[in-house]
Order: C-alpha cells, then sequence, then structure tokens
C-alpha cells in the first residue's frame, strides 16, 4: 500500500483489504478527533430525518463510488469521476434506471451536504434506460385462491395489502393505535416520502384482526412481567416521553416472536415481523395455485387499485388511499383494466365465430 493510498485510508475510514473482497469500515485516528467521511453522512442522513434504508443506501453507493476510483477521496474528485462511475453503472453493470438515480442521490448529497461542492449539471452521462413494465395484476377469483391457501398472521396481513392497498412495510410497521375499528380507518404514518394517510379497514378482516391483537395484548402483558415489552419509537419521541415505548398504543400489530436488547438504552424491545415472514407466506401460496403469474405481496396492491377502478370509483379518490404524489402514478392502472384490449373484439374472431 503506497503512503497516500494509506493516508486516504486514515481520512475517510477505507480499510486496506484484498481486491476481490472490497471492505471499507470506519477505523479509529488518534491523529484526528474529526468524524470520518461516511460518519459525517450518517449524521447528515439522521438529522434530516431520512429513513434508514435511505441512509444505508447512500453510504453503501459512497463506498462504491470510493473503491471505483481507487479509493480517492471524494473532495479530490468532481464532475468528470461522477460522471464516469455512473455511465460504467449504466453501460458494464447494466443497473436499473432507479437505481442509478439512487446512486446520483447519493452523489449528490455528498458533494452538496457533506463537501459543499456544487457538482455541474451531469449531461455526459449514460442514462439506464426506463422500461415501461406494466404492473402484474390478479383477477378476484385468482385473490380469494391465494389468500384461501394462507392462514395465521400471514393470511391476515395479506387480506389487509389487498383489502386496503397497504405496502409490505407499512402492514408491518402498523401499531395499535394506527387501527380505528369505530370508523373502519387505518391511518398510515410516515409512509413512502415521509407522508401519512388514511385508507380503510375492510370489514371481512375486522374479525381476525381483533383476534390478533387480543394475542398481542396477552403477548404485551407477559413482557411487561419479564421486565421487557418496549417497542422503537419514532424520532426523538423516546426522549420527550420516556415511558411511551411500553405503552399498549405503541406496540406493534404483528410483532415479531422473540424480543431482543437495545445497545443504547438497554431496553428489551420486540421489533416488528419481519417483511421477509409475509414474503415467503405469499409465495408458498402462489406456488401452490399454480398461476402462470409472477405474484408477489406488492400484487395485491396493484389488484386492490385496478378493481376499485374496474368498479367505478374516482381515481383521485385511488390516488389518496394508496398515497400516490401524482395521479399519474395512479394511471398506470387504466392500462390494464377490461376497458382496453381485453374489451376490443378481434378481426378474427368475427370472421370464424366460434
Amino acid at each position: 500500500m503506497d503512503p497516500g493510498a494509506a493516508m486516504r485510508s486514515v481520512r475517510y475510514g477505507v480499510a486496506e483489504c484484498s481486491p476481490a473482497v472490497p471492505v471499507l469500515r470506519e477505523t479509529a485516528s488518534a491523529e484526528s478527533s474529526k468524524p470520518k467521511l461516511l460518519d459525517r453522512v450518517r449524521h447528515a442522513v439522521r438529522a434530516r430525518h431520512y429513513s434508514p434504508r435511505t441512509e444505508k443506501a447512500y453510504v453503501h453507493w459512497i463506498k462504491r463510488y470510493i473503491f471505483f476510483h481507487g479509493k480517492r477521496h471524494p473532495v479530490e474528485m468532481g464532475a468528470v469521476e461522477v460522471t464516469a462511475f455512473l455511465t460504467a453503472l449504466a453501460v458494464r453493470e447494466r443497473v436499473a434506471a432507479s437505481t442509478q438515480n439512487q446512486a446520483l442521490n447519493a452523489l449528490l448529497f455528498l458533494y452538496r451536504e457533506i463537501l459543499g461542492v456544487e457538482l455541474p449539471w451531469l449531461d455526459d452521462v449514460v442514462r439506464a434506460k426506463r422500461p415501461q413494465h406494466l404492473p402484474t395484476v390478479l383477477t378476484r377469483d385468482e385473490v380469494r385462491t391465494v389468500l384461501e391457501r394462507l392462514d395465521g398472521v400471514p393470511r391476515v396481513m395479506a387480506l389487509l395489502l389487498y383489502g386496503a392497498g397497504l405496502r409490505l412495510l407499512e402492514c408491518c410497521r402498523l401499531r395499535i393505535k394506527d387501527v380505528d375499528f369505530a370508523t373502519n380507518q387505518i391511518t398510515i404514518r410516515d409512509g413512502k416520502g415521509g407522508k401519512d394517510r388514511m385508507t380503510m379497514l375492510p370489514g371481512t378482516v375486522k374479525a381476525d384482526l381483533a383476534k390478533q391483537i387480543d394475542r398481542v395484548r396477552t403477548l404485551h402483558q407477559r413482557d411487561l412481567r419479564q421486565g421487557a415489552g418496549w417497542v422503537e419509537l419514532p424520532w426523538a419521541l423516546a426522549r420527550k416521553y420516556p415511558n411511551a415505548g411500553r405503552e399498549w398504543a405503541w406496540q406493534w400489530v404483528f410483532p415479531a416472536t422473540r424480543f431482543y436488547v437495545d445497545r443504547a438504552t438497554g431496553q428489551r424491545r420486540r421489533h416488528h415481523l419481519h417483511e421477509s415472514v409475509i414474503q415467503w407466506a405469499v409465495r408458498e401460496a402462489v406456488l401452490k395455485t399454480g398461476l402462470a403469474k409472477k405474484a408477489t405481496c406488492h400484487t395485491f396492491r396493484h389488484s386492490f387499485a385496478t378493481h376499485l377502478l374496474e368498479d367505478g370509483h374516482d381515481i383521485r379518490t385511488v390516488q389518496e388511499l394508496l398515497g400516490h404524489r401524482d395521479v399519474s402514478t395512479t394511471m398506470i392502472y387504466t392500462h390494464v383494466l377490461n376497458h382496453g384490449p381485453a374489451a376490443v373484439r378481434s378481426p378474427a374472431d368475427r370472421m370464424f365465430p366460434s
């Protein structure tokens, strides 16, 4: 390792490693108490209340960018190096357009918010093509067939995905206080884009959901007796209301089967049920049905929107229920309605009537 590379490793926490397995990690420096570059990125992301997933993604792309240019410090690079990196993602690695845009956003955040450098417009970047895919939508009979092959908590969650149009993580992160049986409404807190919204509580799931909440109440009371019963609270609420993390209203509707010890507080907490549990259950149910369609948890949300439009509901209402920022996003479901090619009679059928 040359002396220049060693100095760069100290400056932003890049550990020397084998070229085949690049690894970045924060390293302690006795020479300076100045925060490392990646720590500064993490602090800036958290200060702006971005999601943990955004933080993880930004740090990942900044690491990739540094390794792509031989561990040079970003302050030594600029628009030319950013353009080369983004172009390589599209041309050499053939990433999706959304992936390339995520990498671009991470680097723009790094230069603008951390390094105080405003990059010029990157005209020379080769853009990944954004394909125009239609969403996979199940018929009502197909939805029923899949749901009939689910049971327990996965079935309740799948009913909410289809019956209320929830995203998977929105369903996993539901709290007791967000379900209102009296008004048949569900409140989605801090959804995609940091937005709250209201959606319907399907009548067909109310009985099963009430039983699930009763089971959670029993579990929570047992946790309290064992000195646990804590859950993670959003933002700074844990400091403002120190005991709120054990209150019933803040508990998850779908908690994990075991608790963990939070390193910062020492609290014995339960996380919400991991999304992979419902993903696996839905995948198994779809395989058992023998459907030729590639259906996932998100397919229930697509089907929810399409079936509402088929029933004649206004597209603006569907937009609000889905939480779309722009109605053009909701408009894609009009392309899979039975008012399109499926409603047109082929001239071949007129020539050779069955």
